[in-house]
């Protein structure tokens, strides 16, 4: 009884099981899979089989006309998505256009080569790149940089500019100086609100060198003529020689004291143009000086717990400032006085002085400063509460050839800090982006999704707790010289692709050789075709480790048989500082959870069971995006089971046999 139980069950029950999966792969995806494979020999199960597979034929024509219709009507949507595509490629500037969480949505080929020299990695790191499309411009700028342009913005819309912008300087790692243009995007309609915003980036690291090694050479011309000065007036003491006549010696003395004053002319204009240089290579901004005062006082409350007030403030006054470097300014000295003084109360006053400039004074009741505080105050680098800068009160203050000074009100018992800062031309004019010499480049950008403005930032949500269709994942492979993570195997070739808002980005892949600094087996090499002579030259997995850890943040973590790749990268992460913490999904689960009848969980199986051309297997990126393809058709199988959330996908896998794999 028990061998007639298993034979109706292999016979019939396991063929019905095998059947039912892949007829819900058909219900989910329409026109990509192959024909149904019904592998048992029952005559009423093969009919049933072939009537299923005429019904999903039936399907699929009747969504094809539906799809068909829908391409129609959205042909217009893409033809201008695509010629804004053309001209993002001709513009000189490099472009990002950012939603409110700083989720790139679009950026041009020419922002793709600049951000790629950004890049720490060592070059020819394949995907090094800082941005991407659903990544945070964050990762590049700091995020007080671009809140701050964006009140700017805000407030000049809410005056009635009609195109207003603001622009700051950010210092990326290395050194590198990064000017930015930002412009809002609005959404339209009746309430006209702010749905993003736009970049336009220009690196100004060499210029920046250039005119430093400017300033260099002049300031060594200054010191010579300092010490061409001291020889003259030494020679002014020897001309006192008793045995000099009186008309020589008048004359001698005249002569050298001409050159002298005429020497310390020139000095002083030189260093006045090298001040002037200075303070013109910065990108000061016209800015109503009521507005600086107004962020001033939201600043100082909110990060020193200083009450602030006002003490006059010329409302027509128009500054040429660096708002967000006079800010941090601003809000340093009140810490350090709130610090020294336990101040609870500051007033801000803004006035025109009499030589020409505007004086901005912070002003408070009780103790004085000494000038040793003072200078000690505007030399040190300056911090608040919640941010801190290299730069110190000092350097802001040169760059707008201003200065501090310390005064005290004895009649109304007040002491204040007065920053002279310089005013803007009388007729504000409109920000323009620093022109640039054009790039041509060939390929078209076609770096943009539009969709991502309705996409709500990650890191305002628990990870675990939003739908699986939301993420933003890397799927990734490594190829290897073994089998042994633990035993001394080493990387071969890492790949990724990466999937924002269910579109797997084959153009923001990323691909590399790695040197593993030890001998490649032989029949390693048999399947993934790595000799040694690929890997001469390469960088080591000490160099793209980094690169790929920068290229995967923010992003779930997926591969197949993801405990072997990741095994690789953990051994790793003590010796770079790095750590891997971002949430791992594995296809091989997935597909062992949603198939539990299938007889293999291979890629290879499941690409076929899915109807996925499989291109460069054995290559790290070529499974990779294979591996991606498997992903996207899981995911509405694993709706179909109810299965909806991150937290949900990893728990349901860790049910499954393969689970128990370690390495």
């Amino acid at each position: 009884l028990a061998a007639f139980g298993t034979a109706i069950w292999r016979r019939r029950i396991t063929p019905l099981a095998r059947l039912a999966e892949q007829v819900r792969v058909r219900a989910v995806h329409t026109g990509v899979t192959p024909p149904l494979v019904f592998d048992s020999g029952d005559t009423d199960l093969r009919a049933l089989a072939a009537a299923v597979g005429a019904l999903v034929t039936q399907r699929d024509a009747l969504r094809a006309g539906v799809a068909a219709e829908v391409a129609h009507a959205s042909h217009t949507i893409e033809r201008e998505r695509s010629r804004l595509a053309a001209l993002m490629s001709k513009l000189s500037h490099s472009v990002v256009v950012c939603n409110l969480d700083g989720r790139v949505l679009l950026y041009n080929q020419r922002a793709r080569q600049q951000f790629r020299s950004l890049s720490e990695a060592p070059p020819g790191v394949g995907g090094s790149e800082l941005i991407g499309l659903g990544r945070s411009i964050y990762a590049v700028f700091d995020r007080q940089h671009v809140a701050h342009a964006l009140d700017i913005v805000q407030r000049r819309r809410q005056r009635g500019e009609p195109a207003p912008s603001a622009t700051f300087v950010t210092a990326l790692a290395g050194g590198r100086l990064l000017r930015a243009v930002l412009a809002p995007v609005r959404e339209g309609g009746d309430d006209d609100v702010l749905s993003g915003f736009v970049l336009l980036l220009d690196d100004i690291t060499r210029e920046h060198e250039r005119e430093r090694a400017q300033d260099d050479l002049l300031l060594e011309l200054t010191d010579g003529y300092r010490a061409s000065i001291g020889s003259l007036q030494a020679a002014v003491g020897q001309l006192d020689d008793a045995a000099l006549d009186a008309a020589t010696r008048e004359r001698l003395l005249a002569v050298v004291r001409d050159e002298v004053r005429g020497m310390g002319q020139q000095l002083n204009t030189l260093a006045a143009c090298a001040a002037q240089a200075s303070t013109a290579r910065w990108p000061l901004e016209d800015m109503l000086g009521a507005d600086l005062v107004e962020a001033a006082q939201r600043r100082i409350e909110a990060e020193t717990g200083v009450r602030t007030g006002t003490d006059g403030v010329d409302a027509e006054l128009w500054l040429k400032a660096d708002s967000f470097a006079l800010l941090q300014a601003l809000v340093h000295l009140a810490q350090r006085l709130h610090e020294a003084f336990a101040m609870r109360s500051l007033w801000l006053r803004l006035a025109a002085s009499d030589g020409g400039r505007a004086q901005l004074d912070l002003i408070w009741s009780g103790q004085a400063v000494s000038s040793e505080t003072l200078m000690a105050w505007e030399t040190e680098p300056m911090r608040s509460s919640v941010s801190s800068s290299a730069l110190s009160v000092r350097d802001v203050l040169q760059r707008h050839g201003g200065e501090c000074r310390f005064a005290r009100d004895r009649a109304a018992q007040r002491a204040f800090f007065r920053l002279l800062l310089p005013l803007a031309d009388e007729t504000p004019i409109g920000l323009e982006p620093v022109p640039s010499a054009p790039a041509a480049f060939e390929s078209r950008p076609e770096y943009y999704d539009f969709d991502l403005f309705a996409v709500d930032d990650a890191a305002h949500h628990d990870l675990d707790a939003r739908p699986l269709a939301g993420l933003s994942y890397t799927v990734f492979d490594t190829e290897t010289t073994g089998l042994e993570p633990s035993g001394g195997d080493e990387i071969l070739q890492i790949g990724a692709a990466r999937i924002v808002n269910g579109r797997l980005l084959q153009q923001e892949c990323f691909e590399q050789l790695v040197d593993p600094r030890r001998h490649v087996p032989a029949a390693g090499i048999a399947i993934h075709g790595i000799g040694p002579d690929r890997l001469v030259g390469q960088p080591t997995i000490d160099q793209v480790l980094p690169a790929f850890h920068a290229y995967a943040r923010d992003t779930v973590l997926v591969a197949h048989n993801a405990a072997f790749d990741m095994r690789f990268l953990q051994l790793k992460e003590a010796a770079l500082g790095l750590h891997f913490d971002q949430p791992v999904l594995d296809t091989l689960l997935l597909s062992a959870l949603v198939h539990p009848n299938q007889a293999s969980h291979r890629l290879e199986s499941i690409a076929e069971r899915f109807g996925i051309a499989v291109v460069g297997r054995h290559t790290a990126l070529g499974d990779a995006l294979v591996t991606a393809e498997v992903f996207l058709r899981l995911l509405p199988l694993l709706a179909a089971l109810g299965i909806h959330t991150l937290a949900q996908a990893r728990e349901a896998s860790q049910r499954t046999y393969y689970a128990r794999l370690r390495y």
